[in-house]
């Protein structure tokens, strides 16, 4: 024990520092200097001034437009891309939702179009959810959204149908071909990882605003999903079972066609899930580019800050979000369920008669929406619907009444939070020297990430300086470091909740569940209400999107914790509390650090949409590139910024939640009960959660 005691004492004293001591020195040292050196060196520049490097997109975007008719590469190459999808979509347009084939009624009106959905949600999933899909639909038309919802399913239909006749032919190989994966792989990550307004400029860029844009948007954002999951159920088919085929003298394509796609169908059905919701999502946002259907209504409806005609358009969106979702999360069920015989042969009898008699019915139906006047086009006025305008005066009477009785109360959160955390946080960030800055940053990624994230942190730091656009990148960061710090006190919090109660966690994780089906435009809407078009309404919506799957992560991770190591604390006379803290928490570190990890990437999507309603900086400036075309350089230059920033808190707080992991199994030597930060990680995009093949979402 002496000899011991004699080499920690004659150790270095820097050696003795553990981590969490050189990161608060860091801190403040960094206090000391920004306040000492505020205002200098912040490379501020004002909205309306650009950069060499922005006047050169700006110069780009005009050569492309003088160019767009002559030039081989766009009239054959990108005007036909243009042209094929624009023809799809309008042909699902034509459909079901505009006047077509010299008709002023769609070919199949509101009655065929509940009758398809209703009888489809059965065929795929169940009689509860074709009630469902059959009270969701009509729903949506009682609202005055009939046209609307439609234009959004149009778009959302085709982009999924290229999105899966692209994705599980290129999943299925990537999951035969190793080297295949380790090249798309990478593609996928930068697909997924980059916040989705930023891929909207130069889509419209090349394949200008309007449907076709819209859906070669939402078909970048969404096919990731279907090609992970696609690829991962091919891997995970037993060898055992290819190895019997193989004995048989099967070829190498009759094993995929008999074994290989058969088991893993199920886990395709729930990728095909996971590209409707990203679709469906990203559709949403895709109204920044004239992209029609119900991100219109709500976009408008911002713009005017009309909260009653908003909450109406988000309350649609919320119908169809979860009809969607709970149609393709039946089906993924129905196809696991297949090969276990539950129903036995009377029920799968009844179920055959149902669907024979549905079958006729719902042919009948669309004979009907196509024949006559009453069932094509949903009755009701035209505008506003039945319950529409109800919906809208009640709710901007409520807005109304809120700001007039708790103006009091909004303006002291606004007051606390703004000048307790956000000012400071920004004083301290946006208003100390870039320098310092990049300093501090690469510091803290040395300290808490290791050697490698430090280059990548240079990379990212270098390329935000050359943007032109520090100070509105680091505003971005403050809004997004305030966001992820009171959503990881929250997904705490909430998480020793449900880990510690299963009772709760029966009840709220339905909730959670249900929370992550949402886009994140939504959001924005019951926030402006209550505070106005202000930086905390984005703040308080990327809080309110990201905490679902944060406190997930937690309670996952802590529910993880080897229970010899709780009953020993529980043994040792500690409480509750000390369980909790001492127990609990240390030893799930890592997935709190990937909560962290997670929380950023969902707050930094909602915070940059927040550019729609007051939150400035890099946000503000891409939709401000949208409106006005001598901006638009500098808004394509903030969208890349966006990016880089993602990058940054996205591989850093990964490196160091994986180094978390590492130093834990160091000390515990568990690896039964570790979090895989790499595998459990599937880089879910901004507004879709990751799905594992188990249905849970992570």
């Amino acid at each position: 024990m002496t000899t011991v005691a004699v080499a920690a004492r004659s150790s270095p004293w820097w050696r003795r520092i553990g981590r969490p001591g050189i990161v608060a020195a860091i801190l403040l040292g960094w206090i000391l200097l920004g306040t000492v050196l505020q205002g200098r060196d912040t490379l501020g520049l004002p909205t309306t001034d650009t950069t060499a490097l922005h006047d050169r997109f700006t110069a780009v975007r005009d050569w492309v437009d003088s160019h767009r008719n002559s030039s081989p590469f766009f009239v054959y190459f990108v005007d036909g891309i243009r042209d094929f999808v624009g023809g799809l979509t309008g042909f699902l347009q034509d459909l079901i939702s505009q006047a077509s084939f010299g008709r002023p009624v769609p070919l199949v009106g509101w009655l065929g179009v509940v009758a398809l959905a209703t009888f489809g949600a059965y065929a795929f999933g169940n009689a509860r959810v074709a009630v469902l899909t059959a009270a969701g639909f009509t729903s949506v038309g009682l609202m005055g959204l009939w046209q609307e919802s439609m234009d959004t399913l149009a778009l959302t239909l085709a982009a999924v149908l290229l999105s899966l006749v692209i994705g599980i032919p290129l999943g299925v190989y990537v999951g035969l071909s190793r080297p295949v994966e380790r090249v798309v792989t990478p593609v996928l990550d930068a697909m997924q990882a980059m916040p989705t307004l930023v891929y909207l400029a130069p889509l419209a860029l090349f394949f200008l605003i309007g449907p076709p844009a819209a859906v070669i948007a939402t078909l970048i954002y969404a096919m990731p999903p279907v090609i992970r999951l696609t690829s991962l159920g091919v891997r995970q088919v037993n060898e055992a079972s290819m190895e019997a085929s193989r004995s048989l003298g099967a070829t190498r394509w009759q094993i995929l066609r008999t074994v290989q796609l058969p088991l893993a169908k199920r886990t395709i059905v729930v990728g095909i899930n996971q590209t409707t919701m990203a679709a469906f999502s990203m559709v949403m946002i895709a109204a920044l580019i004239a992209g029609p259907g119900l991100g219109q209504v709500v976009l408008r409806a911002l713009s005017a800050l009309d909260v009653g005609r908003a909450f109406t358009g988000g309350l649609g969106i919320v119908v169809l979000a979860i009809v969607l979702d709970r149609v393709t999360t039946a089906a993924s069920e129905r196809a696991e369920a297949t090969y276990r015989a539950s129903g036995g042969r009377r029920s799968e009898n009844t179920r055959r008669w149902l669907l024979v008699g549905g079958g006729a019915l719902t042919a009948a139906a669309v004979y009907l929406s196509a024949s006559y006047y009453w069932a094509s086009t949903f009755p009701g006025p035209t505008r506003g619907g039945v319950i529409g305008f109800t919906i809208d005066d009640a709710v901007n009477a409520a807005a109304d009444w809120t700001r007039l009785n708790l103006h009091d109360v909004t303006s002291a959160i606004t007051a606390v939070v703004s000048y307790g955390l956000i000012n400071p946080l920004q004083a301290l960030i946006a208003e100390s020297p870039w320098y310092v800055v990049c300093a501090v940053v690469l510091a803290l990624s040395w300290t808490l990430a290791g050697a490698r994230s430090v280059i990548v942190a240079s990379v990212c730091l270098s390329l935000l300086l050359a943007s032109g656009l520090w100070e509105s990148a680091m505003v971005t960061l403050t809004s997004v470091l305030v966001a992820t710090i009171i959503v990881v006190v929250l997904g705490v919090i909430f998480g020793v909740v449900l880990a510690r109660s299963p009772r709760i966690d029966l009840v709220v994780r339905p909730v959670l569940d249900a929370a992550q089906v949402l886009p994140a435009f939504v959001y924005l809407v019951p926030f402006v209400g209550l505070f106005g078009p202000t930086r905390l309404t984005a703040i308080i919506a990327a809080v309110v999107f990201a905490a679902p799957v944060v406190v997930k992560i937690v309670a996952d991770g802590i529910r993880a914790v080897p229970s010899a190591a709780v009953e020993a604390g529980v043994a040792s006379g500690s409480s509750r509390w000390q369980v909790v803290t001492k127990v609990q928490l240390p030893l799930s570190r890592q997935a709190v650090a990937l909560a962290a990890n997670q929380g950023l990437i969902y707050v930094l999507s909602v915070v940059v949409i927040g550019g729609l309603v007051g939150a400035g900086a890099l946000g503000y400036l891409v939709v401000a590139g949208f409106s006005q075309s001598e901006l638009f350089g500098k808004g394509l230059t903030a969208g890349i910024a966006i990016v880089v920033l993602g990058i940054l808190l996205d591989r850093v707080t990964q490196a160091a939640a994986l180094r978390a992991q590492e130093r834990e199994h160091r000390l515990t030597g568990d690896a039964e009960h570790q979090f895989d930060v790499r595998s459990a990680r599937l880089h879910p995009a901004p507004g879709l959660p990751a799905r594992i093949p188990t249905g849970r979402v992570v």
